[in-house]
């Protein structure tokens, strides 16, 4: 199973105008929910930009400053990454450029692990949404509005039918929907 998991403001973006999120920090009671949620993911497929922003939680031991970010450095560390990049020749921490295309990655992590795969960054998982890869879309509604940015989904070509499988609010007002995608079967 693929997901796709975003962060996103009311208004339906994942950065601001200038490109900063500061405003999706998570509190404790979001980040433990992160942490279990990547914790149960069997690989994670992502674009350049956000591996070099994510690059931080194996390269940084600043980061493991508390449990609760240590076990979120744990998780991640241990989790395969498969990196999309036309820019990079090479990938640091425990991740792979890709080799294949995204069809080809995205069989390959799915065949190879039992658990979900997440795929990120607004680009790539726009990609595989549009090939009908993306199985689940697991939205993180902050409440803020930005005003404008990078949008969470990219204009869709065709109808994508969703269906609500989850909705939880956390006391910080962040509001997490799950979302189960219809579409035809992969062939």
């Amino acid at each position: 199973m693929l997901v796709y998991s975003i962060g996103v403001s009311v208004d339906g973006y994942i950065n601001d105008r200038d490109g900063g999120f500061d405003w999706s920090a998570p509190d404790d009671e979001l980040f433990a929910f992160h942490i279990e949620q990547v914790g149960g993911l069997g690989a994670y497929l992502l674009g350049r930009r956000l591996h070099e922003r994510m690059l931080v939680w194996e390269t940084d031991a600043s980061m493991r400053s508390s449990e609760p970010t240590h076990a979120f450095a744990d998780v991640w560390c241990a989790l395969p990454k498969v990196v999309f990049s036309s820019t990079l020749d090479r990938v640091e921490g425990t991740a792979r450029l890709a080799v294949g295309t995204l069809a080809e990655e995205v069989a390959a992590a799915v065949a190879a692990t039992r658990r979900p795969v997440s795929i990120g960054g607004a680009a790539l998982a726009g990609a595989a949404i549009e090939l009908g890869l993306v199985d689940e879309l697991r939205v993180f509604r902050h409440p803020v509005a930005v005003g404008g940015g990078t949008r969470h989904l990219p204009p869709v070509a065709d109808v994508l039918p969703l269906t609500l499988i989850e909705s939880r609010t956390f006391g910080s007002g962040v509001v997490f929907e799950r979302y189960e995608c219809a579409r035809a079967p992969r062939s």
